[in-house]
């Protein structure tokens, strides 16, 4: 037995040590699956920004209604845009997988799953780094993701971001250490140039709730799990009590 537990650690330690090697990311979020509010806001956004290329083929538009307190006849007049669509169909794309390869070079994944596959950091990192790059084929590049094919689809709402030289109070690659003002002179920041529809803090309270509704698609049952979790662990005090008193009534004469 004892050999058995050693092989699993062995084996666990490997994926432990890349876990911990992976490379830091600028930003970090908390998904809230109990704020409506914020969950709402970001199926609007993924509906009205992300999902004329991005399916999430897993999530139906009733179950997310469901789920989020959102009537029928409001996510029809405005998150349904397709008239191939209905209120109880999965919330899939119209683009043709053969033509969006022919035009990206590979059909855009599915993303129903790419809260518990890539985590919510790097989503929320990811949609905060787009920057320009005029020597890309979109004209935008991104910080978290090199190179990548994705078009800056959030920037009528971020607006033009672009990398500048300034100073930071952390330490980021390529930095260096100004001994005068104890800060760090960096010409990897970015930086708003021409504003979009949001100021910075609102956009990042749109990445937020757009990060977070990703989160709920991933464990659409997570909400009901939590609600249930209360009651289960009742249950199981309850139980446990009479299953204590039955025992101690079955070995009362043995004793």
């Amino acid at each position: 037995m004892k050999k058995q537990l050693f092989a699993l650690l062995f084996a666990l330690l490997p994926v432990t040590a890349i876990a911990a090697g992976g490379a830091s990311l600028p930003y970090s979020m908390e998904p809230d699956l109990a704020d409506k509010e914020s969950l709402q806001n970001g199926m609007q956004i993924y509906t009205n920004y992300c999902m004329g290329c991005h399916s999430l083929e897993y999530q139906r538009f009733s179950r997310a209604a469901e789920d989020l307190g959102m009537p029928q006849d409001l996510v029809e007049e405005n998150l349904i845009f397709s008239p191939d669509l209905g209120f109880n169909d999965q919330m899939h794309i119209a683009m043709n997988s053969g033509d969006a390869e022919g035009w990206f070079g590979a059909p855009p994944p599915d993303l129903s799953l790419e809260a518990r596959l890539r985590g919510t950091d790097w989503i929320y990192s990811y949609l905060l780094s787009f920057y320009k790059d005029p020597s890309t084929t979109t004209g935008v590049n991104n910080a978290v993701f090199p190179l990548v094919a994705m078009p800056n689809v959030l920037e009528p709402l971020q607006g033009v971001q672009e990398k500048v030289c300034a100073q930071t109070d952390r330490h980021v690659e390529g930095s260096e250490l100004d001994p005068l003002t104890g800060k760090y002179q960096s010409c990897e920041v970015l930086q708003v140039t021409q504003p979009g529809k949001l100021e910075p803090e609102e956009f990042e309270e749109a990445v937020y709730d757009l990060t977070n509704f990703l989160a709920y698609v991933g464990e659409p049952s997570k909400l009901q799990a939590q609600a249930l979790a209360p009651k289960v662990l009742i249950f199981i005090f309850i139980f446990g009590v009479i299953a204590y008193l039955l025992k101690r009534e079955f070995w009362r004469d043995i004793h």
